[in-house]
């Protein structure tokens, strides 16, 4: 992650804490995230460097009208310093920090096929048993595991696949011949 984007991050996440709504805050602005990830034509008229930046502080505020002071405020400074189209690599540090704060382990659940909600809750709930920590798990399809789960967390990677198996026994029998 940029430095820029943990910067912006940051201050959007301490002046949050300021006026002790955090929480409101990261709501609101993971709206507004979602909602330009999710639009093209959102997208493409804050990134384009050819429409003034009347323009697109005239649409923020259209869009913004009715939300939070701080997040609007936000936005508008980031679309002023010509970084709102890195408004996406900001929300998802902000969203680390928050989660870093909060103790949240953010893991990786893969598997060879589709796991039922119910199902990945449950391996969430023994993490956080085994952890004390909660758990916010994406959640990945890779067929080529074959059967079996793996758990990615940061740099750590716990490999449960019947191909991770596979590949480690394939390690040991040319290791030893």
């Amino acid at each position: 992650m940029a430095v820029a984007h943990r910067i912006y991050a940051q201050s959007l996440v301490d002046a949050a804490k300021e006026r002790d709504r955090l929480q409101s805050v990261r709501e609101e602005f993971g709206d507004f995230a979602e909602a330009v990830r999710s639009s093209d034509e959102l997208r493409a008229l804050l990134r384009s460097p050819e429409i003034e930046a009347r323009v697109k502080r005239d649409a923020l505020d259209a869009v913004l009208s009715e939300g939070d002071e701080l997040v609007r405020n936000f936005v508008r400074l980031i679309a002023e310093k010509n970084r709102i189209g890195e408004l996406e690599a900001i929300h998802e540090e902000f969203e680390r920090i928050c989660a870093a704060q909060e103790r949240v382990l953010q893991l990786t659940l893969t598997t060879a096929v589709d796991i039922s909600d119910e199902e990945a809750d449950q391996i969430a709930r023994r993490i956080e048993e085994a952890s004390g920590r909660p758990v916010s798990i994406a959640r990945e399809t890779d067929p080529s595991l074959i059967g079996g789960l793996v758990l990615q967390a940061d740099s750590q990677r716990v490999d449960a696949s019947v191909r991770g198996r596979l590949d480690q026994l394939r390690q040991e029998l040319v290791t030893k011949t």
